[in-house]
């Protein structure tokens, strides 16, 4: 879905971003993640061409963008940009319609589809006549994506989406990201600088230093093979064992067949998790319960003695 091809952006002498070659594929969620000044940010303004590259090509489902007029190309191209940036003189239902306005839906369509996306982002019909200084942080943030959303487009670009957010108000979040992923399967690229964020929420991790990609793969990859000291001490090597078991999930490994006692966990899970309700529980064993019916038992064992 999206391709980036040895791609340049400079200012003068200074190259932010430097030869950087990537591949996204379509319904994946795209991590890039680095200190400030990495150009993280800059790369996702490339693919959208609110900057141009100096030298490389972008693709877009197979488009070269640099071919595509720009408001076109922004059309397909959801963004959520750094502290939300919502309109402060509109309510919350003309944020969220502003681009259906601008492809000129009729009414009914546009306001069902804020009812549509109010219900997806899990905020009360009521919020639509809200306007944004009546809105937490949280919710302010849900806005945000609802209205990168309103178009149906087919990606969805992301700049630090949770970077302002206390610990708890970030953590639901990142549980209703997921969830919204899993609705929608948009192809999601997002910036962060939290290394856990994005090995919990990503199939797919760039880690970038002074313009360059230094690595790219999946969490799993990044985590049993860090390619250079920088990329390690991003990790954390020190707690590398906890770092992998919040990348597995629980389907992985449970043992189908099987039964215990106590409430189940998802499926879903991360062995993270499970470990965490074995300690909290006093239980070496927790029955297992799959949103496809599917049904087991993941014990202390196999968490312990996973490859």
């Amino acid at each position: 879905m999206i391709k980036l091809r040895e791609v340049v952006k400079s200012y003068g002498a200074r190259r932010i971003v430097d030869d950087v070659s990537l591949t996204v594929d379509r319904g994946a969620v795209c991590a890039l993640i680095g200190s400030s000044g990495s150009g993280k940010s800059t790369t996702l303004r490339l693919i959208n061409r609110l900057i141009e590259p100096t030298a490389g090509a972008i693709e877009v489902a197979g488009e070269d963008t640099g071919r595509v007029p720009a408001e076109t190309l922004r059309r397909r191209i959801g963004y959520v940009i750094q502290s939300v940036g919502l309109f402060p003189h509109w309510t919350v239902a003309d944020n969220i319609a502003t681009v259906p306005r601008l492809l000129k839906w009729p009414q009914a369509r546009t306001f069902d589809r804020v009812r549509e996306l109010l219900d997806l982002v899990r905020l009360d019909a009521a919020f639509a006549g809200k306007y944004p200084h009546e809105l937490s942080g949280g919710q302010q943030q849900r806005v945000g994506v609802a209205r990168a959303l309103a178009a149906d487009p087919d990606i969805l670009l992301m700049d630090e989406p949770f970077g302002a957010l206390d610990p708890i108000t970030r953590t639901a979040l990142r549980d209703e990201f997921q969830r919204i992923h899993e609705r929608t399967k948009k192809t999601i690229l997002f910036v962060t600088h939290d290394m856990d964020e994005a090995l919990a929420l990503a199939d797919q991790v760039a880690i970038m230093e002074q313009g360059k990609i230094l690595q790219a793969g999946s969490p799993r990859d990044v985590l049993d093979r860090p390619a250079s000291d920088f990329v390690r001490a991003l990790i954390g090597m020190s707690e590398l064992g906890l770092k992998r078991l919040a990348v597995e999930r629980v389907a992985a490994h449970m043992r189908r067949g099987e039964s215990a006692a106590g409430e189940p966990v998802a499926s879903s899970a991360t062995l993270k998790e499970a470990l965490s309700r074995m300690i909290e529980t006093r239980t070496d064993r927790l029955p297992v319960r799959g949103g496809d019916g599917t049904s087991g038992v993941i014990r202390l064992a196999d968490i312990v003695e996973r490859k």
